[in-house]
């Protein structure tokens, strides 16, 4: 049996290279997981809306099995 991380369910399938503008507001943090009403999104690694891998960075897209996920 998998030993529990303490973190929700949706936390653990971000990415944690994913970022949106409303993660700059202060707000209180919510704990299922970070959600975008702008669909603005861009990654870390490249510094614009594509990944490393050359595919649209977004919520929808940077999900495990992706060769540049990394999970929060």
């Amino acid at each position: 049996m998998a030993e529990p991380t303490g973190l929700p369910e949706v936390a653990q399938s971000q990415c944690r290279c994913l970022r949106s503008k409303e993660m700059f507001i202060q707000v209180e943090p919510d704990p299922s997981g970070f959600t975008s009403s702008s669909g603005i999104f861009w990654c870390t690694h490249t510094q614009n809306c594509l990944g490393p891998d050359g595919k649209v960075a977004d919520q929808g897209s940077c999900q495990p099995g992706r060769t540049c996920f990394e999970p929060v």
